[in-house]
């Protein structure tokens, strides 16, 4: 007879007794989760929307086809205190294909990490022993996007090399963001002199085209429409070009429209316009979470690119969250070169790989973090020293 694999598998622990160890693998359990789930997120002062039961679940619906859930949670004394959001998935590294133990995670979303309340440090390690315990389901863990100061960058490696995995540490992006303190003339006149002479020359030019005004959808009858619309923006720029816009891929629209309906009824959604005589030529899509916005998408209308109608938006946006005393404004994502227009400030990511010590992994873990970076090193030198033969 075929084994049927429980929803739940209970584990004791043998150092800490007293806490208890799930491993959560069916939908349905997890929707049960949502209440606890979003306290302990609270709990853990967690202060951006990308761990909160709703983004998760809103991820799993729309990209879960072909994955596991593998949800590791820890009570301790009846009281949840941690929760891994993972998930069991298989991916092709390097011409292997492996089975990864990892983050419910995407570049759909931003931030990632384990979420702990308190206990963190035997929190942690019930977790990685669950991990251990069930390590013929995987052949390699993965944790992206985890941000800058986590304790998941302190602890999962210790617990790695205490039972001898090799690691790796991959520096993702390192997002921009705003701290909104003082007064917005005060940050305004803090940006470089030419960007601003060019905002002031492209906002006049602009306004004898029409009238400019700023534009906020955050509910009601008109947010689906509004939020087509500026989808519909969003595509006709090079990202329709180049098919990385929202609606290219019908699993990223339906995630991003129903992200867009919870956060309305949340509070949460910023949907902003730049309009010229009432046309919306710029618009982004924005959550305001914890008093910090954190911006998901931008979009303008080409016809009006001579104009950079978004820098203008982005101007009118961050002096009404000064206004409105905002604590801060996080691009999230890569530091393109026009976010870097805005701010100096970044915070960095990292992906923390961990494999086993066996002889197909120490391949991978030697191409991924050895010899492809000096690869990479050597093309770079190779290719600094052409340039400086060719002047």
């Amino acid at each position: 007879m075929k084994s049927v694999r429980p929803a739940y598998i209970r584990e004791a622990s043998p150092k800490v007794r007293e806490f208890k160890v799930e491993t959560v693998s069916d939908y349905p359990s997890f929707l049960e989760m949502e209440s606890e789930w979003n306290d302990l997120v609270q709990k853990a002062k967690i202060d951006h929307p990308f761990l909160r039961h709703e983004w998760v679940r809103s991820w799993w619906q729309c990209f879960g086809t072909g994955k596991t859930l593998h949800i590791v949670t820890a009570s301790r004394g009846g009281q949840l205190v941690a929760i891994a959001p993972m998930m069991l998935s298989k991916a092709r590294i390097y011409g292997f294909t492996v089975r990864v133990l990892e983050f419910i995670y995407n570049e759909h979303t931003e931030r990632f990490d384990f979420i702990v309340a308190r206990n963190i440090r035997e929190a942690y390690t019930e977790i990685w022993n669950s991990f251990i315990k069930q390590k013929h389901l995987w052949d390699l863990i993965r944790l992206c996007q985890v941000p800058a100061g986590s304790r998941t960058l302190e602890e999962v490696p210790r617990l790695a090399h205490r039972d001898g995995l090799l690691t790796g540490v991959w520096r993702s992006c390192e997002a921009p963001y705003v701290k909104l303190t003082g007064s917005f003339d005060g940050y305004f006149q803090s940006l470089r002199s030419k960007l601003r002479a060019n905002l002031r020359r492209r906002l006049k030019g602009l306004s004898q085209v029409g009238q400019v005004e700023h534009e906020v959808v955050r509910s009601g009858d008109q947010l689906q429409t509004a939020l087509e619309e500026g989808l519909r923006i969003e595509a006709a720029s090079w990202k329709g070009r180049e098919g990385t816009a929202i609606r290219c891929s019908p699993e990223v629209h339906r995630f991003y429209s129903k992200i867009a309906e919870i956060s309305a009824q949340r509070g949460w959604l910023w949907l902003d316009f730049l309009t010229v005589n009432n046309r919306r030529v710029a618009f982004d899509y924005c959550l305001r979470y914890h008093n910090k916005q954190y911006l998901l998408k931008t979009g303008y209308d080409q016809k009006f690119a001579q104009y950079s109608p978004y820098h203008l938006l982005l101007w009118r946006v961050l002096q009404t969250m000064f206004e409105n005393r905002v604590e801060e404004f996080d691009f999230v994502g890569i530091n393109d070169s026009w976010k870097q227009d805005w701010s100096s400030d970044t915070r960095p990511h990292y992906w923390l790989y961990l494999f086993p010590n066996q002889i197909r992994m120490r391949l991978i873990h030697g191409l991924k973090f050895r010899l492809i970076p000096r690869l990479r090193q050597h093309r770079f030198i190779a290719a600094l020293r052409g340039v400086g033969a060719g002047r």
